[in-house]
């Protein structure tokens, strides 16, 4: 049932893609953005429609799926990750504007667990995260790939509490994946952003992760080399007042870039 959910996510994640894709051989800016940017994104790309009068199409998967797919030669306009490390990638490759690319956004890492279900805890060195979690799994994003499970993988060795729970996580596509186990009640506790609990009601924060237990959360973005010249503005109107003000209700932090 597991690897059924995963497929099922996955396939979505690809149909995304692929109708993100044919809008942009219609003249459309294309942006491609990490899972967890979904509900802000989407509402900054809405105004920058507003005032621009450009169509502006988005695809959201995990940065490591959607970084791969840039690597051969998805048709982007504009890239942002939620780790640096997929953006150094596709800079390592080329395939990035050189001088583009600033970071955007920070944001926290945090437990959830279902709305009305959960209990405070203490995220101290050697906490007892497998009793939290009772017979139920943790779920949170691949640590292979998805930047919220490298990120949240991190925090629990830096906690010591790796090895005790790593037989019992649910590995998801992406964040939000991970997100919906926990709204869904498939799973007690997961990890995601802060701005992922925000999004979704179904959740209650449960603990903050110290920002010592992890690397920086940093949001790159930057325009493809082979993108459209549009996506220069797109990426301005990203670092404006009023892109700020929205990221910032959604719970990200905003960077100076």
């Amino acid at each position: 049932m597991r690897n059924l959910r995963r497929g099922a996510v996955l396939c979505a994640a690809l149909l995304s893609l692929i109708a993100a894709t044919t809008a942009r051989a219609d003249g459309h800016l294309l942006v491609f953005g990490a899972a967890s940017l979904k509900d802000a994104l989407d509402a900054v790309i809405e105004r920058y429609e507003a005032a621009s009068g450009v169509t502006v199409k988005a695809a959201y998967a995990s940065s490591g799926m959607l970084a791969r797919q840039l690597a051969h030669g998805a048709p982007a306009d504009v890239f942002i990750s939620a780790n640096t490390e997929w953006m150094d990638y596709l800079e390592k490759r080329g395939a990035i504007l050189d001088h583009s690319r600033f970071d955007l956004l920070g944001n926290r890492l945090v437990l959830v667990a279902p709305r009305g279900q959960g209990s405070a805890i203490t995220l101290a060195p050697g906490f007892d995260l497998a009793a939290a979690l009772g017979d139920g799994h943790l779920a949170m994003g691949n640590p292979a790939h998805v930047p919220a499970g490298i990120y949240g993988k991190a925090a629990l060795r830096n906690l010591g509490v790796w090895k005790q729970v790593e037989p019992r996580v649910v590995r998801a596509d992406n964040v939000r994946a991970a997100l919906a186990l926990v709204a869904r009640r498939e799973a007690p506790l997961g990890i995601v952003y802060g701005s992922d609990a925000v999004a979704d009601p179904g959740v209650e924060t449960v603990a903050r992760f110290p920002d010592d237990s992890h690397p920086p959360i940093v949001y790159p973005a930057a325009r493809m080399k082979d993108g459209a010249a549009a996506g220069q503005a797109f990426l301005d109107f990203l670092r404006s007042p009023k892109a700020a003000s929205i990221f910032a209700r959604f719970g990200f932090r905003v960077l100076d870039g």
